[in-house]
Order: structure tokens, then sequence, then C-alpha cells
């Protein structure tokens, strides 16, 4: 109760800060995620690297690529699918040219390289496995058996996405993208990630607003990136907009709370080892 109580003082100051507009900051830039650790899917599409990432898998491959590594994937182990296109070569009569036409896509089967066994891989170190290591509340994730991983995912179209049972998928490096999708499973956990997608968006921007607000984490909270974000969603004027989220803000504090009554155990079990 005392944790759902400090998520509605918070929430209730960024509400406060909405009505004011003007005065909210200017949406802080996206710093977009580029894994150089030579494997082969960093070069695949933004969309099939989300796919891999969402999976929960931080390297993918065929059977065969696998093999050529020296790593096995081992018995038993189901494959996911990515999208590949399929092509044609097209006469152009009047150029007297020919290109490549795609018309339409196949599912290729991959394996990520936990379900694999061998030789180790000899890669350059990534430095987005160490920022994903060291996300705040990143304990909260592993607790309730989530993967986290990150895709290049520059000129697609989401910047995060959290997938029911499995995990996350981050192209960013910011916080509140994190946090974001963070309070998307927490209100799945609650039972209520259904229904209006305007109210599961807006929940998710507001939760990870007030997370990271309660963690001391203003700046990365953005709260004019926040608030134009709940705007686009609302589709609708500023007092519509606060209605909005108004009318989710028990169930969003909900969320936040779940996060953190969860975080908090695990936290002062940490402690103890320390001591």
């Amino acid at each position: 109760m005392l944790m759902k109580n400090k998520a509605e003082d918070a929430a209730q100051q960024i509400l406060q800060a909405f009505a004011e507009p003007n005065d909210l900051p200017k949406p802080i830039a996206s710093v977009f995620i580029n894994r150089r650790d030579g494997s082969p899917c960093r070069k695949w599409t933004w969309r099939n690297q989300l796919i891999v990432a969402i999976n929960g898998c931080s390297d993918a491959r065929g059977f065969r690529q696998w093999e050529k590594v020296g790593r096995q994937v081992k018995k038993g182990e189901k494959s996911f699918r990515i999208l590949s296109p399929l092509t044609r070569i097209i006469d152009e009569e009047e150029s007297e040219k020919r290109r490549v036409a795609v018309y339409g896509f196949r599912g290729t089967p991959v394996f990520g390289i936990e379900q694999t066994e061998g030789d180790p891989l000899t890669v350059s170190s990534d430095s987005i496995q160490e920022w994903l290591h060291n996300l705040p509340l990143r304990e909260v994730a592993t607790e309730w058996e989530l993967s986290v991983e990150a895709f290049n995912g520059q000129g697609g179209r989401c910047l995060g996405q959290y997938r029911h049972g499995k995990g996350f998928a981050l192209c960013v490096e910011d916080l509140s993208t994190w946090c974001h999708e963070l309070v998307h499973a927490a209100d799945d956990r609650n039972g209520k990630l259904k229904g209006s997608k305007i109210n599961q968006e807006v929940v998710a921007e507001l939760g990870g607003a007030v997370l990271l607000t309660l963690l001391g984490f203003e700046h990365a909270a953005d709260l004019g990136g926040c608030w134009k974000y709940i705007q686009q969603y609302a589709r609708t004027d500023n007092e519509k907009a606060l209605k909005k989220c108004g009318e989710v803000l028990d169930r969003t504090c909900e969320a936040v709370s779940l996060i953190l009554d969860t975080a908090e155990p695990l936290r002062a079990d940490v402690q103890t080892v320390t001591v």
C-alpha cells in the first residue's frame, strides 16, 4: 500500500506538470542502439532483429550457420522464424536492364545462441550487454523470468517491445523506453493488458515517468516526451488527454507499485549478502 501511495503522489505531480504543458522540457532525442559484436544477424532488417530480441536471444543463426562456427543446435530445441524475402529477376524492356523484385516473404527457421552448444564465439566485446545488465529494476525482469535484449532498430516503427511471458526488446539507450515496457509487463501481470490500445499505452508511458521520478531519474523521466506521446495516442486536445490520464491513474499506480513491491525484497537480499 505504501508503494502505491508513493506512486499516486508522483503521478499527481506529473499530471500537474502536464496541466501547464508550456513549462515542460523538450522531448529527449532517442539514442539508437548499434550492436557491433560481429554477429551476422546484426545485418538483418530491424524487424528480423526485433524477432530475435523478443524471443530472448542475443544472437541467432540458421542451423548450418551455427555449424560453420563450430556450434550445434541442442537436441530437442525448437526454431523460431524470421522473414526472408522471395525475389525474382525482372527484365525491363525499355532500359534493357534487370532488377530484383520482392514478391513475398517466407519464414526461415533460426536458433538462438542459447539453444546451441560447442565452440565459444570469438566476437568483439559488446558494451550494450553491460548497459542491459545495469538497467534500473533489471532484477524485476529476472524475477519474472523475462529476458532483456537489444537490437539495431534505427528506421523501425518501435523503440521497444514487451512480449507476454517472453521478455523485452529495446533499440534505444534510454531509460524511459525501458520503464515503459516494464510497466506493460506489470500491467500484464495484473491481468489488465487488454482492451483499449490507447489505455495500454497511456498506462505504460505515464507509469514509466512515475517510476523514473520515484527512482530519482527526473531527467530520464522525459516529461516532455511523455506528454507528447500521450497526446499523440489520445489524439485529442490537452484537456481530454489529461482526462484520459485520470481515467487510468489507478491502473497505472497499481502497475508501478507491483514493480516496486517486487524490487524491494530483492534489493534487501542483495544488501544482506553484501554486508
